[in-house]
């Protein structure tokens, strides 16, 4: 449009004229190099008042609508058009048109009433299609046909003025040809040349047109075209036919000869055979006979191959031995296409029986694979085919009795799917990557069958054939269990090509231990030997099956056994675990390891040979649950033991005996102080000499000193409270005649030198979970100090994770578990993750042997009852309006810090205690709102007063001595008398405050939690209250058994006071899950937790 603006623009229009009617506006337009074109712009009328434009005409080479159209059309109608025409005339052209009459009925019945059964032929000048033979070129093969449109002529002539190709598919007057014609032409020239615009030249070539040609030219025919003969000798008319190939067998001295030829109507066409038409392979001939030109597509096409065998000319010869082969397998498949004319007696018919299935198993290195397929029998050859190919591919299959035959073996063939492992995963994946319309069948069958849960019942039998890889099992039960019973089965030929003799092995697996300690006392060479029958099994391989979770192991000879026999399982989990926690190293195993549990249950599983059979009764000792033997209670022992004291001393006694560490790990209050002054008295009693050193937190030696003086005064007891700087009195002079040597750990660390240069016969980590960091100073210290036999004493070997279980078991018995990063890869990840739950089973197995623990509900059955409640306390509402305020701040604040979780630990830590501490009381975070009301000083001294009152005793813990602080005012204020403890009193402040209470001086005793939450014996309390809870419900727990344990009389009440939707209620939930992961790993829980994370910080801030 924009170029016709231009060119009208710049005058290229140089004459216009209306004609016919004033409904065609002719002109002459100038082209870009100079040329004049003929123009004619066509319009409609339309009602009511105005003419349409139809289209343009050009003799440009677009020819249609092109932009010297635009220009005259643009130029006529412009305002003060110059030329032929002037703008009045232009305007009259949109003439007014007298407004419509109203219809009568004639007029709107008209076309109602017109009869339909014979189309009215639309007018316009008719077309013809004439064909002329073109002379062969230097380029060309041969001769070629040519064809061109010509038109009827005012003299009833075709003729070609006006007709060529341009004029007949883009010409300015194309609207006065006869549109079927010319539309029905146009599509033939496409097909020709495969583009829609006019060729150059007035003559077509056919010599490349493909295929689709032919329903072009049906379709010029159907249009009523006529085909006419220009320039063809011979011929005077053109027919439109199809052609074919047609084989003709004939006899032969030497067998059969098979002739190809070119046939119309089933007669060959011999020498009237003019020319190809397509190229590579043509898609139809043309020829003269009979003074007609045949123009004759083949249907169906050629292939390249019959290309092929006519360019060949030449009889193609079949030897007589081959004859059955090419009467059986060739010439069917030609006879689904082609003609064959057979001449009488060349070919013999074939005796065919079958269907029957073929079950083929293969071997390919080592790489099997099974599949069933149906088998043809053709007089003496067998011939077999694919499940899923084209059945009428070959004419003696027979469908149906195929598909019976299938549904037949359905128990046969579920027999084998049965005996493969995965073999309805890798069945839907074969039948995945096909793409016939059956297999797409069997696809949807499989996808049902799966949503089924993989029931093979629901395919149908062609699924069951479905072919895929196997594994070496797989065959090897084919072969051995499967194939025999499918042998006697006429329906089925079984094609075994593998060549290994499959055998099952009947006897059952025996497993023996030898010892080779040619290495030396520390190691020796653990051998292992697996035999089944009279073969003998490579150790490292049925490991390595087992753990691959084989089903079967296959020998080099091809004999096989399972490996569903449960000694063997055992035995590859125990070697595995022994592996992974470095108890066998290079074929060798420590002959002082301390796994006892691990190694019976393995030696356990076969034969032993008699070096190795001492070990093994050692390992046995060691891993028995009880002791081997009870020992006397010394007499000189003061206290009467409990039942289970005296357990705990044979078990204490037992360790001792055989220079074996452990963990006296009983819940708190049942007497771990007491079990183990019976021990060492039972030691100085059969050893004078004998030396322990007693390690405790700083505030319970005292403790330790006094116990020992009133239940054990036959004992020679010590204390080192000081450095020999500040004392003035040097370790060993200290040590000198003692048989008990009490220290802190402070002073462990720092008098380590000293200390280690000693002699001891054993040493006792008190409250042993301040050595439960085993990345730390006072663990390292514990670790190195030298002693035959090292216990540890505490009621939580576990508050965070399992690792500060393995820190104590380090210490204890370092021979268990010796790498770190193996427990934690075995152990402590599985189990924390929840990945393998079953291993904490495992783990309290190899713990028990040298961990001792008891319950206060197992064994302290007489002592009263421990009711414990948790109260949720509502803030006032000041209060409340500070902690919120507050809590927005510190979340922000926090979590923007969880990102490095490492780095920020500090801080964040800091805002959770604050937030704990706002939760208590505001004014511990600022003073300014010291006289704001806290929920739970009222709850105190509304509760605190009635139990003095009536003879009860409490204790009062929190964390903040700041906390403690305002309740001491307030008892004051009220004149209630109390004790009070924290981490910053002397030993003898601390022991005053202690008798005070015990005394009955006082009946209230405010304590902080860490100072009082060990070494305590406060059974003069009958209620506890936890102020504040701590993330580490173990140290509550040791807080609340000052009072409950042996020696309590009374009931004990524990009232944990919570304030309502803070931080605080976070922190019990924490508290749950912690406990659940103790009680899993020391007790006989079944959950699982970890140590304070991130992600438990989040959950606390809501």
């Amino acid at each position: 449009m924009s170029r016709g603006e231009a060119y009208s623009r710049q005058s290229m229009v140089r004459s216009y004229n209306w004609v016919e009617g004033d409904r065609v506006l002719a002109g002459t337009c100038q082209g870009s190099g100079g040329r004049h074109y003929a123009v004619r712009v066509h319009f409609t009328e339309r009602p009511p008042t105005m003419a349409a434009f139809s289209h343009g005409n050009c003799t440009c080479p677009v020819g249609i609508d092109c932009k010297h159209a635009v220009a005259v059309l643009l130029t006529a109608s412009s305002p003060g058009g110059q030329g032929s025409l002037t703008r009045d005339r232009a305007q009259r052209h949109l003439r007014a048109v007298p407004p419509p009459q109203p219809p009568s009925w004639r007029n709107l019945l008209a076309g109602v009433t017109v009869e339909t059964s014979t189309p009215v032929q639309p007018a316009g000048v008719p077309l013809a299609l004439s064909f002329r033979q073109a002379t062969p070129t230097k380029y060309s093969l041969g001769p070629s046909l040519q064809l061109r449109p010509m038109l009827m002529g005012r003299q009833g002539r075709w003729i070609k003025t006006g007709a060529t190709w341009r004029e007949v598919i883009s010409g300015y007057n194309t609207s006065s040809l006869k549109a079927t014609h010319a539309g029905a032409i146009r599509a033939l020239h496409q097909a020709i040349t495969g583009h829609s615009y006019a060729t150059s030249s007035d003559w077509l070539s056919m010599a490349a047109a493909n295929h689709v040609v032919w329903d072009a030219l049906r379709s010029v025919r159907d249009a009523g075209v006529e085909m006419v003969v220009d320039a063809v000798p011979g011929a005077v008319e053109v027919e439109l036919t199809t052609a074919s190939l047609r084989y003709d067998i004939e006899a032969n001295p030497d067998g059969a000869a098979l002739r190809c030829g070119l046939a119309i109507d089933g007669e060959l066409i011999g020498d009237r055979l003019r020319g190809y038409i397509g190229r590579d392979v043509p898609s139809g001939v043309w020829l003269v006979g009979d003074r007609v030109l045949s123009l004759a597509g083949f249907d169906p096409p050629l292939v390249k191959a019959e290309v092929d065998l006519l360019a060949h000319n030449s009889p193609v010869l079949i030897p007589h031995e081959d004859l059955d082969e090419f009467a059986v397998e060739v010439v069917p498949r030609i006879e689904q296409r082609r003609a064959v004319r057979v001449a009488d007696g060349v070919l013999t018919p074939p005796d065919v029986s079958g269907p029957f299935a073929v079950l083929t198993l293969t071997d390919s290195g080592g790489n099997y694979r099974y599949g069933w397929s149906v088998g043809y029998q053709v007089n003496d050859r067998r011939h077999v085919f694919d499940v899923a190919e084209n059945v009428g591919a070959t004419p003696y299959r027979d469908v149906s009795a195929e598909s019976e035959l299938w549904e037949s073996l359905r128990e046969p063939m579920q027999e084998v799917v049965e005996c493969i492992a995965s073999w309805f995963s890798k069945a839907w994946t074969a039948a995945a990557t096909q793409r016939s319309s059956t297999v797409r069948d069997l696809q949807h069958a499989f996808e049902q069958a799966s949503l089924a849960g993989q029931q093979v019942e629901m395919l149908p039998a062609m699924a069951l054939a479905t072919a895929v890889p196997i594994t070496s099992v797989d065959a090897a039960l084919l072969v051995a269990t499967v194939l025999p019973d499918l042998a006697g089965d006429e329906r089925i030929v079984i094609d075994n090509r593998i060549a290994v003799d499959f055998r099952q092995l009947d006897d059952e697996p025996s497993i023996s231990f030898t010892a080779d300690d040619s290495t030396g006392n520390d190691w020796f060479g653990l051998g292992v030997t697996v035999t089944v029958g009279d073969h003998q099994v490579p150790t490292s391989r049925l490991i390595s099956e087992l753990s691959s979770g084989a089903t079967h192991l296959i020998l080099d000879d091809g004999s096989y056994f399972s490996l569903d026999v449960p000694e063997l399982r055992r035995l590859a989990e125990l070697i595995a675990e022994a592996r992974a926690l470095g108890e066998i190293e290079n074929g060798k195993v420590s002959a002082r390891s301390m796994n006892a549990t691990l190694w019976e249950e393995l030696l356990e599983l076969g034969v032993v040979d008699k070096q190795i059979a001492q070990w093994r009764a050692q390992m046995a000792k060691l891993a028995a649950l009880t002791p081997p033997k009870r020992v006397a209670c010394p007499r000189t022992l003061k206290a009467k033991l409990r039942d289970y004291q005296r357990d705990g001393l044979n078990w204490l006694a037992f360790l001792s005996d055989n220079n074996i560490g452990g963990i006296l790990a009983d819940d708190m209050g049942l007497g771990k102080t007491i079990q183990t002054l019976a021990m060492i008295t039972r030691v100085v009693k059969s050893t004078p000499q004998a030396r322990y050193l007693v390690v405790a937190p700083t505030s319970v030696v005292p403790n330790w000193v006094a116990e020992a003086g009133r239940f054990a005064p036959s004992l020679t007891v010590s204390s080192v409270v000081a450095t020999p700087a500040k004392s003035g009195i040097a370790v060993s002079d200290a040590a000198a005649g003692a048989n008990i040597v009490v220290t802190s750990y402070t002073l462990m660390r720092l008098l380590f030198d000293d200390l280690d240069a000693l002699r001891w016969d054993g040493i006792i980590f008190d409250e042993a979970q301040f050595i439960k960091n085993h990345t730390g100073k006072t663990h390292q210290a514990a670790r190195r100090l030298e002693a035959p036999s090292k216990i540890a004493i505490t009621g939580t070997p576990m508050e965070n994770n399992l690792m500060e279980l393995w820190a104590l078991l380090s210490v204890t018995a370092p021979g268990l578990f010796p790498s770190p990063t193996a427990f934690t890869e075995y152990f402590r990840k599985p189990i924390e993750s929840g990945a393998h739950p079953e291993r904490m089973e495992t783990l309290r197995r190899r713990i028990k042997p040298i961990m001792l623990r008891r319950k206060k509900e197992q064994v302290a059955l007489d002592l009263p009852a421990k009711q414990e409640q948790v109260l949720a306390l509502e803030l006032n509402s000041r209060h409340r309006r500070i902690y919120d305020t507050r809590l927005t701040r510190e979340r922000q604040k926090v979590l923007g810090l969880l990102g490095d979780w490492e780095k920020n630990r500090f801080q964040v830590f800091r805002s959770l205690s604050l937030l704990r501490q706002l939760s208590l009381h505001a004014g511990l975070v600022d003073g300014t709102h010291s006289g704001v009301a806290s929920a739970k000083v009222e709850y105190l001294m509304e509760a605190l007063p009635e139990l003095v009152a009536e003879g009860h005793s409490a204790l009062v813990f929190s964390q903040f001595t700041g906390f403690l602080d305002i309740i001491r005012a307030h008892l004051d204020d009220a004149e209630l008398a109390y004790s009070y403890l924290d981490g910053s009193m002397t030993a003898n402040a601390r022991a005053q405050a202690v008798d005070q209470f015990t005394s009955g001086a006082t009946q209230i005793f405010l304590i902080s939690l860490k100072a009082g939450g060990f070494g305590l014996n406060l059974t003069e309390a009958d209620y506890c209250f936890v102020c504040d809870p701590w993330w580490n419900p173990a140290a509550e727990a040791q807080a609340v058994d000052r009072a409950h344990r042996i020696g309590q009389q009374r009931p004990v009440t524990v009232c944990r006071l919570v304030s309502a939707n803070t931080i605080e209620e976070r922190v019990v939930g924490l508290q749950d899950r912690k406990r659940a992961l103790f009680d899993a790993a020391i007790d006989d829980g079944e959950l699982f937790g970890t140590a304070l994370s991130s992600d438990d910080i989040r959950e606390m801030l809501g």
